[in-house]
């Protein structure tokens, strides 16, 4: 009996490692002959698991999807790799994640053999949270229902807050208007009346910060990102199918960092860094800003912020020579900065 049964069991982990097996690679692996394998594959699906079959010189066997949950096999590394994410989704920022996370976590750690028990344990006995300005938290629900929105190409309606990431192309339009002297970015900033959108969801885009969804936006005729935590839930029934349309460039991870680099700020910094894109590209997090090479030993820096103060420390601690393009405000701003700091390493300089 203990024989049959740790057969079984390496039968599963074997179906769980690859997709595809024929039963003469499972009779090989496991040293019996195809007549046990067959008898051991029915002993699985009577324990809820759906083995898929398919009959022929070329099947073979597949674990299926079913309606229950079956226990799943996992090697030592796949166990601590589980065990740390259920770790670290207890304090992201997907709301209501965090109290599934962690009973889930509880289970996994009461089925650990001492030796990985030890290796999650100095994991959270060592690590702790950083602190500080806390992300608006998604609801879990609200992300799996514009998830497969997205996956099944159904319209959704949005009660949305605030205002969206404008297309690229009204961006431009902005900045033009907003050079001859109108100030709509002031008014768009303060904007946070709820709106009804009715959209075209095409993906979920996150930073390590927040979560975005990039929609063709029925009403505005045009792409928009829209910020997740600013989606009102919970959504109403899904609305007809639609065929997805293409981007108009890159893939939307790109389009969304474009988006929410270079919105109706009121300063639109343009940087010149004396450094090719690979050694400055490290050093840039895909939500400050965007860099675009000029040649192979330099590369412009694209971002937006309502404050110089922001763009200074964007621009100043990537660790190499630039020129500032636009905004011309920030060039004395800069020279003031500067000064203070050489103020400082003189005072230092003297103790």
């Amino acid at each position: 009996m203990l024989e049959t049964s740790a057969r079984l069991l390496r039968l599963l982990s074997l179906l769980q490692s690859r997709t595809d097996w024929t039963g003469a690679e499972l009779a090989g692996r496991l040293g019996v002959g195809l007549r046990t394998v067959r008898r051991d594959i029915e002993r699985l699906r009577e324990l809820g698991y759906p083995v898929d079959a398919t009959p022929g010189v070329a099947g073979g066997y597949r674990l299926g999807v079913g309606a229950a949950l079956p226990p799943l096999l996992l090697d030592d590394e796949e166990a601590v790799a589980v065990a740390i994410s259920l770790r670290t989704a207890a304090t992201g920022s997907v709301a209501g994640l965090g109290e599934g996370a962690l009973r889930a976590l509880a289970k996994v750690q009461q089925l650990l053999p001492s030796r990985l028990r030890h290796r999650v344990g100095a994991f959270r006995e060592t690590t702790v949270a950083l602190g500080g300005a806390a992300a608006p938290a998604v609801n879990a629900d609200l992300l799996a229902a514009v998830a497969a929105a997205c996956r099944d190409h159904r319209r959704l309606r949005l009660r949305y807050r605030g205002r969206d990431e404008v297309s690229q192309g009204e961006a431009e339009r902005e900045a033009q208007r907003e050079a001859q002297g109108e100030a709509l970015w002031e008014a768009q900033r303060e904007t946070q009346r709820e709106t009804l959108r009715e959209v075209e969801p095409h993906r979920l885009v996150h930073t390590p910060r927040r979560w975005y969804l990039l929609a063709w936006d029925l009403g505005k005729d045009d792409w928009r990102t829209f910020r997740m935590d600013r989606v009102e839930g919970p959504l109403g029934p899904p609305g007809a199918r639609f065929t997805p349309r293409p981007l108009p460039e890159d893939d939307a991870a790109a389009y969304v960092s474009r988006s929410i680099t270079s919105a109706p700020y009121r300063y639109r910094a343009r940087i010149l860094y004396h450094a090719p894109l690979e050694a400055v590209a490290p050093r840039t997090s895909p939500g400050a800003g965007r860099l675009e090479a000029v040649d192979g030993r330099t590369c412009v820096f694209l971002a937006g912020s309502n404050s110089l103060d922001e763009l200074a420390v964007h621009v100043a601690v990537k660790g190499f020579d630039f020129e500032v393009l636009d905004p011309p405000e920030l060039v004395p701003y800069l020279r003031e900065v500067a000064g203070r700091l050489m103020r400082a390493a003189g005072e230092g300089g003297q103790h």
